[in-house]
């Protein structure tokens, strides 16, 4: 690494193109963003105005236009008033059925600390906490009944499965964020339907929740898509045969494309062979190969060599690369935040990943934002020449390509891509670009630790 480049301090960004305000949508799209800051909504955590989108009232606004059907297939779904939203649409006649990651079906109120993981243990006590709504440190019978929003859903009757439900212990993820209503309506986009994940954490004010957008789309043809996927999964339901499919246990497809009211839509589930050539990283791969101006990319995770490599020839071509990238993961040893940066950081055995190829000169269009403790930068999400909007719950990892059960998005439209550029132009102001002193700080002792191996 040059000593320019190691030298070089990180740098705030500075905001470019759209102002504030009401932007067009392409007929038939809806979308809202929880960290906004021209919109507010009352926070069900604090009762206080906050910025952004209230993402929770979104859903269930769209929820309650069901006459029919909701297909719900979400990692996790831990708020109660979503629950009781459900439950009503199915006392009501309406066909309500749920599908949940294995890690978040059991209800929480029957399981017992000592049985749980680390992250399995901070999960419960924000689940506590969130159910104590008189706030004195005590849940009584009626808060453990009410808080937990997946006992609500069995004890009602709705019928619910989780990627287990195929004979297996699970899927590598079941990390869908998708409903479908009535057959017309989609929903999704990268937020998990919980307090972190949409308002923020219980007992942290300053939290506002992970960085997440949600899209809402009126389709049938698309609709029918999500539906035949989510039919792959149900299979026969709960308590019957294990013929439900989740994985690689899924017949593989390929991106397929719909109009929207004339947005051409290209959808693609996933997991695929990684010997094949129809899986998720080669479509996001295609698409930023055909950037032509900038490309501008908004991630949480980002662990695919393949796309550096993409992104570094685009670079070459004269392409203007901006990049935010979640706090907590761009350090890890695996990440390729680090590539762009041009850094190797040794794992915790002084390792360096296989087939790591940072690049020789750091690019300076990368960092992360500044986010309150706790908050995650949860999108998935790229905008291409301003025309091509990059979205779903896929992270641009191995796993989301070939091991999970999840959802990709490509939408052909510059009217929805000032949207996803309004929001990256909000991360982008103020983030922390090029080497962090963060950074700096874990580069130094990974020195120390390992010796040279965390140099390129």
């Amino acid at each position: 690494m040059s000593a320019a480049l190691l030298s070089a301090c990180a740098q705030p960004g500075r905001i470019l193109g759209t102002a504030q305000g009401d932007l067009a949508l392409p007929e038939g799209f809806e979308v809202a963003f929880n960290h906004r800051s021209d919109r507010r909504y009352r926070s069900p955590l604090t009762g206080q105005q906050r910025p952004g989108d209230d993402l929770e009232a979104f859903l269930r606004k769209a929820l309650l236009e069901a006459r029919q059907e909701v297909l719900m297939a979400v990692q996790e779904l831990a708020l109660p008033d979503l629950a009781d939203t459900l439950i009503a649409l199915h006392r009501r006649g309406v066909t309500v059925k749920v599908i949940l990651e294995n890690t978040y079906s059991t209800p929480w109120s029957r399981t017992h600390a000592a049985d749980l993981s680390e992250h399995g243990r901070r999960r419960l006590d924000q689940l506590r906490r969130l159910a104590d709504r008189d706030g004195d440190g005590q849940l009584s019978l009626e808060e453990r009944r009410r808080g937990d929003a997946v006992a609500l859903l069995q004890r009602a009757g709705v019928p619910l499965i989780d990627d287990t439900a195929d004979g297996s212990r699970g899927s590598g993820l079941m990390h869908h964020k998708f409903v479908v209503i009535d057959g017309r309506i989609v929903v999704t986009g990268s937020a998990n339907l919980t307090a972190s994940g949409l308002h923020g954490d219980a007992g942290a004010p300053r939290s506002r929740g992970n960085v997440n957008h949600l899209l809402q789309i009126h389709s049938a043809e698309l609709a029918g898509l999500f539906a035949e996927e989510f039919a792959l999964m149900w299979g026969d339901g709960p308590g019957g045969a294990s013929d439900s499919r989740f994985g690689r246990g899924k017949p593989e497809r390929p991106a397929r494309r719909v109009m929207v009211h004339g947005t051409p839509v290209e959808v693609l589930f996933a997991p695929h062979s990684p010997r094949g050539e129809r899986h998720g990283l080669a479509l996001i791969g295609t698409t930023l190969a055909a950037a032509e101006k900038e490309i501008d990319m908004a991630l949480f995770v980002f662990s695919a060599q393949s796309l550096t490599e993409v992104i570094a020839e685009r670079v070459s071509r004269g392409v203007r690369v901006r990049l935010v990238a979640d706090p907590g993961f761009a350090t890890r040893s695996f990440s390729e935040v680090l590539d762009l940066l041009g850094v190797a950081l040794p794992d915790r055995r002084c390792a360096i990943e296989a087939g790591n190829a940072p690049l020789q000169r750091g690019l300076q269009g990368v960092g992360t934002p500044r986010l309150a403790r706790g908050d995650k930068l949860h999108h998935k999400v790229a905008v291409v020449d301003g025309s091509r909007v990059i979205s779903g719950s896929f992270n641009w990892s191995p796993a989301a390509a070939h091991t999970n059960d999840e959802t990709l998005l490509v939408i052909h439209s510059p009217l929805l891509a000032a949207h996803f550029t309004r929001e990256m132009n909000r991360l982008w102001s103020g983030a922390d670009l090029g080497i962090s002193a963060a950074l700096r700080r874990r580069m130094d002792r990974d020195r120390r630790r390992c010796g040279n191996a965390g140099a390129p």
